[in-house]
């Protein structure tokens, strides 16, 4: 069971997030970080330069946090704005604190960023991910741009 039921958390008082949304290229997770590629959406890696977005919960098909959009399926892909809040995935055996920039890790879950790493979102709560799994964690997003940190 998912530690959050929405990957949109707001703030209320916003309109939600610009999408972009374009059939899957691989089975996708909401929460996962993903990129446009070719006309598809494909999992965020270590590698990935560019624009990034994040998987929304497939709310038209009345699905959770935790189905997957299948290949072919067409994902919702949402901006990640500084001022909106999101619960993205991240990978086990990251410890954050508040504050903790993330970059693009493998197969679009986010992890901690060393000093050389792009980041793409910072953490929003204190959470040790030691439970063996990926897990949602609550992120705002750093601009949806990767760039080089200083």
């Amino acid at each position: 069971m998912a530690r959050y039921n929405k990957i949109f958390a707001g703030p209320v008082t916003q309109v939600t997030p610009q999408v972009l949304e374009l059939p899957a290229d691989v089975a996708i997770l909401p929460g996962s970080i993903i990129v446009p590629v070719a006309g598809e959406f494909a999992l965020a890696g270590a590698t990935t330069t560019g624009k990034v977005y994040i998987a929304q919960d497939n709310y038209l098909a009345l699905e959770g946090v935790d189905t997957a959009y299948a290949v072919g399926d067409v994902v919702i892909g949402m901006e990640m704005l500084d001022e909106q809040f999101f619960a993205a995935r991240v990978a086990t055996g990251n410890s954050l604190v508040k504050g903790s920039p993330l970059t693009p890790g493998a197969a679009g879950v986010l992890v901690l960023a060393s000093t050389s790493d792009m980041v793409v979102a910072t953490s929003e709560e204190t959470y040790n991910n030691n439970t063996g799994s990926v897990q949602l964690v609550r992120v705002r997003g750093a601009k949806g741009y990767l760039t080089a940190a200083a």
